[in-house]
């Protein structure tokens, strides 16, 4: 076959557009890779644990059985048993709906504060963007954990607690974001032509910068559960957050800590589902973003 017929064979298969050298990455950005791949398998498999856990863990995460504790990874016990001979395997699997539920919760309060504060900066005026930026100064000056840990230190340990407490943390993040992104909307050339036209300022804000900001808060939001999940699961290691023996993957991290040595695996894959799912959010949101940037 000859190289033109080549050439107009890649025409047609790509609806006529020219096959340029230069046009090929952009197509190959919309074929998703093998860790894509994987990580949408991997996130249709935890979407599924925390929508009906008994279909891939039939037993009771609670139930225990004394004479097969600490039984290590085999047939019967894929990921092990415990010191009461609760199955690891199906805690995993039931803790995945707490788990999502907090870091997807968490993520929206910060998120939704983020927003709040972002678009107060960069739409209410010099006064207003001043006052906001010196306050995400010094909530900036503390690392996001420890204000989760003075929040928590103020209001109780407890689920919901560290819930809001991450969600807090990670407000300021998302609204120096949504704050850069308002400014950048702002002054580009449909907007300045609404001005000209003489529209209100109040339909300028909802038709034209909140569609346009508010886009990227898809990428945020995906990339922000992963984080969210680790913290709150660090604060559950702490003892700040679900107490055992809650099937939750950080307070299962934290009771395995004590036979790290001699059970290992009680440790072990709550911790690997907790980075795994972490990946997974991220890949999902760089995934997002680059086919966002390329549309």
């Amino acid at each position: 076959m000859s190289d033109i017929e080549i050439q107009a064979g890649l025409g047609r298969a790509s609806g006529g557009q020219s096959s340029h050298p230069e046009q090929r990455p952009q197509r190959a950005a919309g074929r998703p890779g093998v860790v894509e791949i994987i990580s949408a398998l991997f996130g249709l498999f935890l979407v599924v644990s925390a929508l009906v856990p008994t279909l891939l863990a039939p037993g009771d995460p609670l139930g225990i059985d004394p004479l097969a504790a600490f039984t290590p990874p085999s047939a019967g016990h894929w990921f092990g048993t415990d010191e009461s001979g609760r199955d690891i395997y199906t805690r995993v699997v039931h803790g995945t709906g707490s788990s999502l539920v907090i870091g997807i919760v968490a993520t929206a309060i910060g998120l939704g504060l983020g927003i709040l504060l972002g678009t107060a900066a960069g739409m209410l005026g010099r006064v207003v963007d001043f006052t906001v930026n010196r306050f995400l100064e010094v909530l900036f000056a503390f690392p996001g954990l420890l204000l989760a840990l003075l929040f928590i230190l103020i209001y109780g340990p407890g689920v919901a607690t560290a819930t809001v407490a991450v969600g807090l943390s990670t407000a300021p993040g998302y609204a120096r974001i949504i704050r850069g992104q308002l400014i950048s909307v702002r002054s580009s050339s449909f907007v300045e032509a609404a001005t000209v036209q003489g529209l209100p300022r109040w339909r300028i804000l909802v038709r034209h910068i909140l569609p346009n900001t508010l886009a990227p808060l898809l990428v945020l939001g995906t990339l922000g559960i992963g984080q969210a999940i680790v913290w709150a699961s660090a604060l559950s290691y702490l003892g700040l957050g679900a107490a055992p023996p809650a099937p939750e993957w950080g307070a299962m991290l934290s009771a395995g800590r004590t036979y790290i040595t001699s059970a290992w695996w009680m440790s072990f894959f709550p911790g690997l589902f907790i980075v795994l799912t972490a990946v997974c959010a991220t890949t999902i949101g760089r995934s997002i973003e680059r086919r966002m940037r390329h549309a």
